[in-house]
């Protein structure tokens, strides 16, 4: 019961990003529990891997894993699914680039393809395009993980498994399209792929280092 509380206090209290020193006395005035429990809840969110934790003098230095922080926008996103109407969509900027050329092979996989035009309702064209973030863009591209991803799941063509990811509907110079984040990607944060039910290139009249505009949309709007 004291996980996600416990989590976003810690949170609160600075322990993202850079250890936060805090001893169970302390830490018992911010979930409103005995030092002992205090001191058994921050023993199991380490052993569950939601936080680093190290013993020092005075206390131990506490901070969130990637595993905690992605709880918490987990709750983020649920209390979005809730209170949120208005929220305004996420724009971003970037250049084109030419990609790995291993997007025509995967999206043309029927596993893959058939759950695009379930959950986009459009047939992606076999291949994505590859657009780099500017350094503004880039760094609000994490605002993206606090919105509710469609998700992609992984299969297996009976020779071999293909792996699961994440959709993001999105509009690119005013055409539909999608970004994908594969669950295991060799990509940096920076990079999108984007895929559209017709070839972007041509369709925009795009070439390398041009510049696009894409619009992330928001299912939850918030008041």
């Amino acid at each position: 019961m004291y996980t996600t509380k416990s989590l976003k206090k810690l949170a609160l209290l600075g322990a993202i990003g850079k250890p936060l020193k805090i001893s169970s006395t302390e830490f018992m005035h911010h979930i409103s529990a005995s030092s002992k429990t205090a001191a058994r809840v921050l023993k199991q969110l380490e052993e569950d891997g939601y936080i680093s934790r190290k013993l020092v003098t005075g206390g131990q230095l506490v901070q969130l894993t990637n595993t905690g922080i992605e709880l918490l926008k987990k709750e983020y996103v649920d209390y979005q699914q809730i209170f949120c109407k208005d929220y305004t969509d996420l724009e971003l900027y970037g250049h084109v680039i030419t990609g790995l050329g291993e997007g025509q092979y995967y999206i043309a996989k029927f596993g893959y393809m058939s759950q695009f035009r379930d959950k986009l309702d459009f047939k992606p064209f076999p291949g994505t395009l590859n657009v780099r973030l500017t350094e503004q863009s880039s760094q609000m591209r994490d605002n993206m993980d606090f919105l509710q991803p469609l998700i992609i799941h992984g299969f297996s063509d009976g020779e071999r498994s293909f792996g699961g990811g994440k959709c993001y509907p999105i509009e690119i110079e005013g055409i539909k399209g999608a970004v994908i984040i594969p669950d295991r990607t060799h990509y940096p944060a920076d990079l999108l792929e984007i895929i559209a039910p017709v070839k972007l290139r041509e369709m925009l009249g795009i070439s390398d280092d041009d510049e696009v505009k894409i619009v992330v949309k928001n299912p939850q709007k918030c008041k």
